[in-house]
């Protein structure tokens, strides 16, 4: 399970990676004024769509079911359940599409009341409507990807989502070259978004010689199998939406402040790193080894997954959180101040970035607890929670926002996070007896001290650097954050065999080990 973790999260990674890419270009070329608020709450709300469907929310609903006809009713009955659940889910998202499109002012007035009545409002409906061919073409990517998942093949699935942003990055370097005003370039980016859509649909739709489909064939059907596959897949869509979900309730308060949003923006991107790397993973990978569990009533395979998840999430998200926390700063100004994103912008994203991080453990903690009620067939408890979370976030974020701008509605977002991780953990406890095995909880304290180590290494360093730093080119400024990265991973890393968390030398063995699946 490690390993196609891993492989989920070196995919997650590169993605993520050029994604960073990706929004310093947009930077570069939009700022963040009025065009760059107006065009990040457009491709906020797709990018919140792509990510709740296709990021294995639906795993919650379709693995399940994918197995459980396989090993009842075979292979072929499996593949037909995928090919329907394939056409309907396409067709749906179609009509989606089609009715936000006409609806769109309204739907860009509620999630940003503060563009009521000026012209970012009619920059945001534009930019949106150019977007939402997108839908046309997530349907399919979600429902392969569930499926490849649940045959254990995680590569193509780990990667698919780089086309992407490598699409994306070609067209705003293309702009860059030219010299194009934010206005047509915003333009130009959002009618992208749906082009980037269909090269990602086709590199998961093709078949390999000698490999039959694994979702087919495909047919549009409601019948009562796809009518309860609706019913467990959107509430766990919704509930494992729940990181992106926060950011946009505190962009509709933000919404209202000049830059607010742009600022969060960017911040919640820095946070997307570790959280795809972890969060995707585990629901990727960690939902068909949880089901095949529950189904072979196998308690000691279950509390293995479960405690070994545990403790892999704990010591990437929580050094991940102290980093972001200690080198905001440099981390904001080298990615994100060029062309026209200023100083100020700098300084502001960084303080959201900072709030943001504390949240980061919550988020990972959700995708951990979610993925073992989703695997038990109960999409309503995270569903809950993840409302309780948002509303939680929304309250402290309005009563904040007077008082701190952007910084409280970051605020607002890390406690709305932290509320929904804690109600989790309580119902997984009660339910179902969500519980640790010896070994996670011996090394779990020792991860945390590992990590506190680290940061305060990196504390003391930057402090250091930092008035070199300030001064420096970019490309010195980038080698000395990168070597402050690197110096912190390989302390970490020793702090971590040293302690007994691991021996690095069994774990290389270990992965070596390959799955004839893969």
């Amino acid at each position: 399970m490690i390993r196609h973790l891993l492989t989920v999260s070196c995919g997650t990674l590169v993605s993520r990676i050029l994604g960073f890419i990706r929004d310093s270009l947009i930077a570069a070329l939009l700022g963040a004024g009025p065009v760059a608020d107006a065009f990040l709450v457009a491709f906020q709300f797709i990018n919140v769509a792509r990510r709740s469907l296709a990021e294995g929310s639906l795993n919650a609903a379709l693995v399940p079911g994918y197995l459980r006809l396989r090993g009842t009713e075979g292979t072929t009955a499996a593949a037909a359940f995928a090919g329907r659940v394939l056409g309907s889910v396409s067709v749906v998202l179609i009509a989606i599409a089609a009715g936000l499109f006409a609806l769109m002012p309204l739907v860009i007035s509620l999630l940003a009341p503060g563009f009521i009545g000026s012209d970012t409002l009619h920059l945001a409906v534009d930019n949106a409507r150019l977007m939402m061919p997108y839908f046309a073409f997530v349907g399919p990517v979600t429902v392969m990807m569930g499926v490849l998942n649940a045959e254990h093949r995680f590569l193509l699935t780990a990667f698919a989502p780089v086309l992407f942003n490598l699409t994306l990055i070609a067209a705003l370097v293309v702009l860059l070259v030219w010299q194009h005003d934010p206005l047509f370039s915003a333009t130009v980016i959002a009618a992208t978004v749906g082009i980037a859509g269909l090269f990602q649909t086709l590199i998961l739709i093709q078949r390999r010689p000698g490999r039959p489909g694994i979702a087919t064939p495909v047919r549009v059907s409601f019948d009562p199998q796809i009518r309860g596959f609706y019913r467990k897949g959107i509430p766990g869509m919704i509930a494992n939406a729940c990181p992106q979900f926060l950011i946009v309730g505190g962009a509709i308060i933000a919404s209202a402040s000049p830059a607010a949003v742009s600022w969060l923006y960017f911040a919640n991107r820095l946070i997307e790193l570790p959280l795809g790397m972890v969060g995707v993973a585990m629901g990727a990978v960690l939902m068909p080894e949880l089901t095949r569990a529950i189904q072979g009533n196998d308690h000691a395979a279950l509390t293995h997954a479960e405690s070994r998840a545990f403790e892999l999430a704990t010591a990437l998200a929580v050094p991940a959180t102290i980093a972001l926390i200690v080198l905001n700063q440099p981390i904001v100004r080298i990615l994100f101040e060029h062309g026209a994103f200023t100083a100020q912008d700098t300084q502001s994203t960084a303080q959201a970035l900072a709030l943001l991080a504390i949240g980061l453990p919550a988020h990972v903690l959700i995708k951990i607890l979610s993925a073992a009620f989703f695997a038990r067939d109960d999409t309503r408890t995270p569903l809950y929670a993840t409302l309780a979370g948002i509303g939680t976030a929304v309250m402290t974020g309005l009563a904040l926002h007077r008082v701190s701008g952007a910084s409280g509605v970051a605020i607002g977002v890390s406690l709305g996070a932290w509320f929904c991780a804690v109600l989790l953990l309580w119902r997984g406890a009660t339910t179902f007896g969500f519980s640790l095995d010896a070994t996670a909880r011996q090394r779990l304290p020792r991860i945390l001290l590992c990590a506190i180590i680290m940061g305060a290494t990196l504390l003391t360093s930057d402090i250091f650097v930092a008035p070199v730093m300030e001064n420096a080119a970019l490309i010195a400024q980038l080698t000395i954050l990168g070597g402050l990265v690197a110096a912190g991973i390989s302390l970490y890393g020793l702090l971590l065999d040293l302690f007994g968390v691991v021996s690095w030398g069994e774990a290389i063995v270990g992965l070596r080990e390959r799955d004839p699946k893969d």
